[in-house]
């Protein structure tokens, strides 16, 4: 059975919502209970290419056959959609792509329960450094890090594999940031954008409802797996979403949030 491993660039911001919360955020994104890294379950991911699917012919009969209905199964099974690279904000430098040993360890375990195992060796960082290209110090956010070393070429290499567009796969060279964990959770639960939306009252245009909303931001990369419980079920789905490979996940569609580029292998 075929295992394909999707990687996900989102080109806009993006809102996976997990509904209204009691913080001063209303409407935060959805987490993974355990680490508190943002996520897209694979309800919503398998939701999103279904739609996808639909939009590109697939008849009701074959969707159902892929995709499942209620009290059936389909032939595909989808993972989580889980977050790889986070962009930062540097006050002294380009913005970076940032990650950690913990989520680099769990794409390599990923790949190799997906059958396609990657050749790549997680590094081991210490709390308030980072590897990363260049010397001296990086400031992200308002947060001071040294620079130890260069993030080894093999996981370059790994994480380039789940970028569409050549021009940003080059960029990851010297534009990516490895942390230590508990310095990347730092960023994870409090470095998202917040959005502030309003409704206004149409005649005066005063407001009638304002709430504040967090998104992923883009550029952010995610991965997922995407396997088969019937034999040529992920050779039919790579087929149908090749064509156009992107793909609207998430809330506020219709403001055009949710947008991803994707790249897969097997």
């Amino acid at each position: 059975m075929e295992t394909l491993v999707l990687g996900l660039l989102a080109e806009t911001a993006v809102h996976p919502g997990c509904g209204r919360d009691a913080g001063i955020v209303d409407l935060p994104v959805s987490r993974e209970g355990g680490s508190g890294i943002p996520v897209i379950f694979g309800s919503g991911v398998k939701g999103a290419f279904r739609d996808k699917i639909r939009r590109v012919g697939l008849s009701e009969e074959d969707r159902n056959r892929l995709f499942g209905k209620q009290d059936s199964a389909g032939a595909l099974l989808f993972s989580d959609a889980r977050l790889l690279l986070l962009p930062v904000r540097s006050l002294s430098a380009h913005a970076r792509w940032a990650t950690c040993p913990f989520l680099l360890e769990r794409f390599v375990r990923d790949s190799r329960r997906a059958g396609c195992p990657v050749e790549a060796t997680v590094p081991s960082v210490e709390r308030g450094t980072a590897l990363a290209s260049g010397t001296g110090q990086i400031f992200l956010e308002e947060r001071l890090y040294r620079i130890t070393g260069m993030v080894p070429a093999d996981i370059v290499s790994m994480l380039q594999r789940l970028v569409m567009h050549k021009e940003t796969a080059t960029r990851l060279e010297s534009e990516l940031l490895v942390l230590h964990n508990d310095d990347f959770a730092w960023f994870a639960q409090y470095g998202l954008p917040v959005n502030a939306r309003n409704v206004l009252e149409e005649d005066t245009k005063t407001s009638k409802n304002l709430w504040y909303e967090e998104t992923l931001p883009a550029d952010s990369i995610l991965y997922a797996l995407v396997g088969e419980r019937l034999s040529g079920a992920v050779t039919e789905f790579r087929s149908q979403v090749s064509a156009s490979p992107y793909v609207q996940m998430g809330g506020n569609e219709t403001v055009g949030q949710g947008w991803f580029s994707l790249a897969a292998f097997a």
